[in-house]
């Protein structure tokens, strides 16, 4: 398996409408839109996360609902870039330390 890119992101558990939770045959699943934009936001992010809007939302021009953003952090340069960070070359890979997430003990769903 090649893998081309590496995307990080984020969302706010919160901000999930339950009711666009739909029960499928292996589990539940939110559907999501991933935007990747050209240019970084103030905060260096790519582009946001949404909750897909139907076609009928769309045609309405309903709100979107942002749940997060999203951010290249690897890529072998075959299909997106990663960000460039204060003007240097754009990173071609990023090591972490481990996740320092903590636990979310009251979920929204």
């Amino acid at each position: 398996m090649n893998m081309a890119s590496i995307i990080k992101a984020s969302i706010d558990l919160n901000k999930i409408p339950k009711e666009k939770i739909f029960v499928g045959k292996k589990g539940k699943y939110l559907p999501i839109t991933i935007t990747l934009n050209d240019e970084l936001d103030q905060f260096g992010n790519q582009g946001p996360v949404v909750v897909e809007q139907t076609k009928e939302e769309r045609e309405a021009k309903a709100p979107k609902t942002y749940l997060g953003n999203v951010k290249v952090v690897w890529t072998n340069g075959e299909n997106v870039d990663t960000p460039p960070r204060d003007g240097a070359p754009a990173p071609q890979a990023v090591q972490t330390a481990g996740n320092t997430s903590t636990p979310v003990e009251d979920l929204p769903f």
